[in-house]
Protein backbone atom coordinates (compact mmCIF):
# COMPACT_ATOMS: atom_id res chain seq x y z
CA UNK A 1 0.00 0.00 0.00
CA UNK A 2 1.36 3.64 -1.20
CA UNK A 3 -0.59 6.53 0.55
CA UNK A 4 0.78 10.04 -1.30
CA UNK A 5 0.34 13.37 0.36
CA UNK A 6 1.23 16.59 -1.11
CA UNK A 7 3.32 18.15 1.48
CA UNK A 8 4.39 17.39 4.82
CA UNK A 9 7.36 18.08 6.93
CA UNK A 10 9.32 14.95 7.17
CA UNK A 11 7.98 11.40 6.01
CA UNK A 12 9.93 10.01 8.25
CA UNK A 13 9.15 11.95 11.44
CA UNK A 14 5.42 11.02 10.26
CA UNK A 15 5.81 7.51 10.28
CA UNK A 16 7.59 7.81 13.57
CA UNK A 17 5.39 9.69 15.35
CA UNK A 18 2.10 7.20 14.69
CA UNK A 19 4.28 4.45 15.77
CA UNK A 20 5.33 6.36 19.11
CA UNK A 21 1.43 7.16 19.44
CA UNK A 22 0.82 3.99 19.00
CA UNK A 23 -0.95 3.58 15.65
CA UNK A 24 1.36 1.25 14.54
CA UNK A 25 2.55 1.40 10.07
CA UNK A 26 2.13 -2.22 8.42
CA UNK A 27 4.96 -3.79 7.22
CA UNK A 28 5.25 -2.65 3.35
CA UNK A 29 3.07 0.33 3.33
CA UNK A 30 4.72 3.65 2.45
CA UNK A 31 4.52 7.07 3.18
CA UNK A 32 5.10 9.24 0.15
CA UNK A 33 5.14 12.84 -0.19
CA UNK A 34 5.26 15.27 -3.47
CA UNK A 35 6.74 17.99 -1.29
CA UNK A 36 9.15 17.98 1.96
CA UNK A 37 9.80 21.08 4.58
CA UNK A 38 11.65 19.12 6.85
CA UNK A 39 13.48 16.48 4.90
CA UNK A 40 16.70 15.08 6.75
CA UNK A 41 19.78 12.91 5.34
CA UNK A 42 22.67 10.87 7.12
CA UNK A 43 24.55 13.04 9.74
CA UNK A 44 21.85 15.76 10.49
CA UNK A 45 21.83 16.72 6.81
CA UNK A 46 19.37 18.45 5.23
CA UNK A 47 17.67 16.74 2.47
CA UNK A 48 17.03 18.77 -1.10
CA UNK A 49 13.08 19.14 -1.69
CA UNK A 50 13.03 19.27 -5.49
CA UNK A 51 9.98 18.63 -7.41
CA UNK A 52 8.80 16.08 -8.97
CA UNK A 53 11.80 13.92 -7.11
CA UNK A 54 10.70 11.17 -4.96
CA UNK A 55 10.85 11.32 -1.23
CA UNK A 56 9.35 8.35 0.86
CA UNK A 57 9.36 6.32 4.41
CA UNK A 58 8.52 2.59 4.84
CA UNK A 59 8.94 0.76 8.46
CA UNK A 60 10.26 -2.48 9.22
CA UNK A 61 9.18 -4.35 11.97
CA UNK A 62 12.26 -5.97 13.46
CA UNK A 63 12.02 -9.46 14.00
CA UNK A 64 14.09 -11.68 16.54
CA UNK A 65 16.37 -13.75 13.98
CA UNK A 66 16.91 -10.68 11.57
CA UNK A 67 20.11 -9.57 11.04
CA UNK A 68 21.66 -6.00 12.63
CA UNK A 69 18.90 -3.52 11.99
CA UNK A 70 21.71 -0.82 11.06
CA UNK A 71 22.05 -3.16 8.03
CA UNK A 72 18.59 -2.22 6.37
CA UNK A 73 20.59 0.50 5.23
CA UNK A 74 22.13 -1.72 2.88
CA UNK A 75 18.89 -2.98 1.86
CA UNK A 76 17.30 0.19 0.84
CA UNK A 77 20.73 1.08 -1.22
CA UNK A 78 20.37 -2.33 -3.29
CA UNK A 79 16.57 -1.40 -3.58
CA UNK A 80 17.28 1.67 -5.08
CA UNK A 81 19.86 0.53 -7.08
CA UNK A 82 16.98 -2.07 -8.85
CA UNK A 83 14.56 0.78 -9.19
CA UNK A 84 16.46 3.28 -11.06
CA UNK A 85 18.16 0.24 -12.91
CA UNK A 86 14.69 -0.36 -13.98
CA UNK A 87 13.97 2.80 -15.12
CA UNK A 88 18.11 3.39 -17.10
CA UNK A 89 17.78 -0.22 -19.10
CA UNK A 90 20.86 -2.61 -18.89
CA UNK A 91 23.69 -0.92 -18.89
CA UNK A 92 23.16 2.07 -16.91
CA UNK A 93 26.38 3.49 -14.59
CA UNK A 94 25.05 2.38 -11.29
CA UNK A 95 27.17 2.13 -8.44
CA UNK A 96 26.96 1.70 -4.58
CA UNK A 97 29.20 3.47 -2.27
CA UNK A 98 29.80 2.43 1.16
CA UNK A 99 27.69 2.74 3.85
CA UNK A 100 24.24 3.52 1.79
CA UNK A 101 24.86 5.96 -1.42
CA UNK A 102 23.25 5.00 -4.42
CA UNK A 103 25.60 6.38 -7.66
CA UNK A 104 24.46 7.43 -11.09
CA UNK A 105 28.05 7.85 -13.35
CA UNK A 106 29.65 9.02 -9.98
CA UNK A 107 27.10 11.43 -8.87
CA UNK A 108 24.74 10.76 -6.11
CA UNK A 109 20.96 9.92 -6.94
CA UNK A 110 19.55 9.10 -3.59
CA UNK A 111 19.80 9.48 0.24
CA UNK A 112 18.83 6.88 3.06
CA UNK A 113 18.04 7.33 6.63
CA UNK A 114 17.22 5.21 9.05
CA UNK A 115 15.81 5.47 12.56
CA UNK A 116 14.62 3.02 15.33
CA UNK A 117 11.45 3.78 16.85
CA UNK A 118 9.78 1.31 19.56
CA UNK A 119 11.56 -2.11 18.13
CA UNK A 120 10.94 -1.10 13.96
CA UNK A 121 13.20 0.69 11.60
CA UNK A 122 11.86 3.15 9.85
CA UNK A 123 13.54 4.00 5.93
CA UNK A 124 13.82 7.24 4.67
CA UNK A 125 14.79 7.33 1.14
CA UNK A 126 15.12 10.15 -1.46
CA UNK A 127 15.72 9.66 -5.00
CA UNK A 128 16.89 12.84 -7.43
CA UNK A 129 13.92 11.57 -10.42
CA UNK A 130 13.74 14.98 -12.25
CA UNK A 131 16.67 17.28 -10.90
CA UNK A 132 19.74 16.77 -8.37
CA UNK A 133 20.47 19.70 -6.00
CA UNK A 134 24.07 21.90 -6.28
CA UNK A 135 26.24 20.72 -3.20
CA UNK A 136 29.51 22.08 -2.63
CA UNK A 137 32.35 19.79 -3.16
CA UNK A 138 30.20 16.82 -4.28
CA UNK A 139 28.64 15.24 -7.67
CA UNK A 140 24.97 14.97 -7.59
CA UNK A 141 22.90 13.40 -10.29
CA UNK A 142 19.23 12.61 -11.24
CA UNK A 143 17.53 10.02 -13.25
CA UNK A 144 16.71 12.59 -15.81
CA UNK A 145 20.25 12.95 -16.50
CA UNK A 146 19.83 9.92 -18.50
CA UNK A 147 16.64 8.92 -19.11
CA UNK A 148 12.98 10.28 -18.98
CA UNK A 149 12.07 10.66 -15.41
CA UNK A 150 9.52 8.61 -14.02
CA UNK A 151 6.66 10.36 -11.66
CA UNK A 152 7.39 9.95 -8.11
CA UNK A 153 4.27 7.95 -7.75
CA UNK A 154 5.12 5.07 -10.68
CA UNK A 155 8.85 4.95 -9.02
CA UNK A 156 7.27 4.69 -5.29
CA UNK A 157 5.20 1.54 -7.11
CA UNK A 158 8.98 0.02 -8.56
CA UNK A 159 10.65 1.04 -5.27
CA UNK A 160 8.74 -0.50 -3.47
CA UNK A 161 8.40 -3.95 -4.53
CA UNK A 162 12.46 -3.86 -5.09
CA UNK A 163 12.39 -2.92 -1.14
CA UNK A 164 10.18 -5.93 -0.43
CA UNK A 165 12.34 -8.44 -2.40
CA UNK A 166 15.62 -6.94 -1.02
CA UNK A 167 13.53 -7.79 2.52
CA UNK A 168 12.65 -10.92 1.82
CA UNK A 169 16.35 -11.74 0.50
CA UNK A 170 17.54 -10.29 3.79
CA UNK A 171 15.47 -12.35 6.44
CA UNK A 172 15.93 -15.43 4.63
CA UNK A 173 19.45 -15.36 3.22
CA UNK A 174 21.05 -13.78 5.98
CA UNK A 175 23.15 -10.42 6.15
CA UNK A 176 25.55 -12.00 4.08
CA UNK A 177 24.32 -12.22 0.99
CA UNK A 178 22.62 -9.37 0.93
CA UNK A 179 26.43 -7.84 1.73
CA UNK A 180 28.01 -10.28 -0.99
CA UNK A 181 24.95 -8.36 -3.49
CA UNK A 182 26.16 -4.87 -2.46
CA UNK A 183 29.87 -5.60 -2.92
CA UNK A 184 28.81 -7.00 -6.68
CA UNK A 185 27.61 -3.10 -7.74
CA UNK A 186 30.11 -1.42 -5.53
CA UNK A 187 32.29 1.15 -7.16
CA UNK A 188 35.15 0.65 -4.56
CA UNK A 189 37.05 -2.82 -5.55
CA UNK A 190 38.97 -4.91 -3.10
CA UNK A 191 42.42 -2.80 -2.63
CA UNK A 192 41.26 0.47 -3.63
CA UNK A 193 42.13 3.34 -2.29
CA UNK A 194 39.95 5.02 0.38
CA UNK A 195 40.04 8.25 2.21
CA UNK A 196 37.55 7.89 5.48
CA UNK A 197 35.89 11.19 6.78
CA UNK A 198 35.05 10.14 10.02
CA UNK A 199 31.84 11.33 11.89
CA UNK A 200 34.27 13.10 14.84
CA UNK A 201 36.16 15.10 12.29
CA UNK A 202 39.28 12.90 11.67
CA UNK A 203 40.48 11.46 8.55
CA UNK A 204 42.04 8.45 7.44
CA UNK A 205 43.71 6.63 4.39
CA UNK A 206 43.87 3.36 3.54
CA UNK A 207 42.59 0.86 1.11
CA UNK A 208 39.40 -1.43 0.63
CA UNK A 209 39.72 -4.45 2.61
CA UNK A 210 35.87 -5.59 2.47
CA UNK A 211 32.94 -5.46 4.79
CA UNK A 212 32.35 -6.86 8.48
CA UNK A 213 29.87 -9.89 7.87
CA UNK A 214 28.79 -9.07 11.30
CA UNK A 215 27.00 -5.84 10.24
CA UNK A 216 28.38 -4.66 7.36
CA UNK A 217 31.55 -2.22 8.89
CA UNK A 218 33.78 -0.69 6.74
CA UNK A 219 37.16 -2.83 6.56
CA UNK A 220 40.44 -0.33 6.03
CA UNK A 221 43.68 -1.48 5.68
CA UNK A 222 46.67 1.16 6.58
CA UNK A 223 49.31 1.46 5.37
CA UNK A 224 51.48 -0.50 7.91
CA UNK A 225 49.20 -3.50 7.09
CA UNK A 226 46.76 -3.65 10.05
CA UNK A 227 42.93 -2.77 9.61
CA UNK A 228 40.72 -0.53 11.11
CA UNK A 229 36.74 -1.27 11.07
CA UNK A 230 34.50 1.69 10.33
CA UNK A 231 31.00 1.76 11.16
CA UNK A 232 30.16 5.36 10.72
CA UNK A 233 31.41 8.23 8.29
CA UNK A 234 31.93 9.07 4.33
CA UNK A 235 34.36 7.76 2.20
CA UNK A 236 35.96 9.35 -1.06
Amino acid sequence: MITIVAQTGSTNADLAAALRGGEGWAEGRWLVALRQSAGRGRQGRDWFDGAGNFMGSTAVALREADPPPASLSFVAALAVHDAAAAVLGEGAPLGLKWPNDVLLDGGKLSGILLEMVRGSVVVGIGVNLAQAPQVEGRRTAALADLALAPSPEDFAASLAAAFAARLEHWRRFGLGATLQAFLAAAVHAQGASLTVHDTDGSVLSGSFAGLEESDGALRLRLADGSERVIRAGDIS
